[in-house]
């Protein structure tokens, strides 16, 4: 099988926008869980709904993948599933290193779906001496003096930052020198990356703020003027004013 390091997607050679690659995952998981349940073929409708888009943008991003279905049949699960994942370069042994292994580390190295989608976790990397030799999920976890010779013995060109934020540039660096040009970035951070290496970002943080927006702005239409008072007019709190005078009680959209 394949390595990673020899062997990289083809979806920018083919010109697939960015846009539609964010969406394959999506397609991905519910093409595989439509297979599960042995399900042959499904409509452009049925499968937009279960990636949760309209099936005109469906069509539109298969149409990318030379995949365009038959009139009255729909798209062959299978096939589809074959495609979508040859298209990510889910086909090929992606080894993988995490660098990182606190709590969330941890986590993400005993997440199963790493194995099932084509990602092999070489190795688990920490700074703690005392973490040194420690298994978890079934790897023993070893320190970063050993990161360069890790990446260069496996042929790694993705890795995982699990780190403190203070920590992750550096490991980022290091990363990139020993010849990373994937990296996901865990830590609540932002890394600087030369031309060519890719960073994906998750911040569990700024999700729930969004969240949090978002239930703050349904809070409001439920506390929306009555019939008869002009929308825009916020009714002031009992007591009508704050330290900074007349405080709305649902700050205007």
């Amino acid at each position: 099988m394949a390595t990673g390091r020899t062997h990289r997607p083809a979806t920018r050679s083919r010109g697939i926008p960015e846009a539609t690659v964010a969406r394959l995952p999506l397609y991905l998981r519910a093409l595989t869980a439509l297979s599960e349940r042995s399900v042959p073929t499904v409509s452009s409708e049925e499968l937009a709904a279960a990636a949760g888009v309209n099936s005109a943008k469906l069509r539109k991003d298969f149409s990318y993948l030379g995949s365009y279905g038959t009139r009255g049949v729909g798209y062959d699960v299978e096939y589809l599933v074959y495609q979508i994942s040859r298209e990510l370069g889910l086909t090929q042994d992606w080894p993988v290193v995490i660098v990182g292994i606190g709590n969330l580390g941890a986590a993400l190295a005993n997440y199963g779906g790493f194995a099932s989608r084509g990602f092999r976790v070489a190795a688990l990397i920490d700074a703690d001496p005392a973490m040194a030799g420690k298994p978890v999920a079934g790897l023993p976890v070893r320190h970063t003096d050993e990161l360069e010779s890790i990446i260069t013995d496996n042929g790694v060109s993705i890795g995982v930052i699990a780190t403190p934020a203070g920590a992750a540039q550096q490991v980022c660096d290091r990363l990139v020198a020993a010849g990373v040009t994937s990296i996901l970035n865990f830590a609540p951070t932002v890394l600087s990356v030369p031309e060519g290496v890719d960073v994906r970002k998750v911040d569990l943080s700024i999700e729930l703020q969004i969240l949090a927006f978002h239930e703050q702005r349904k809070a409001g239409e439920e506390t929306a003027p009555a019939a008869g008072q002009p929308r825009g007019e916020a009714r002031a709190p009992e007591g009508g004013k704050g330290p900074d005078g007349d405080i709305p009680e649902v700050m205007p959209a």
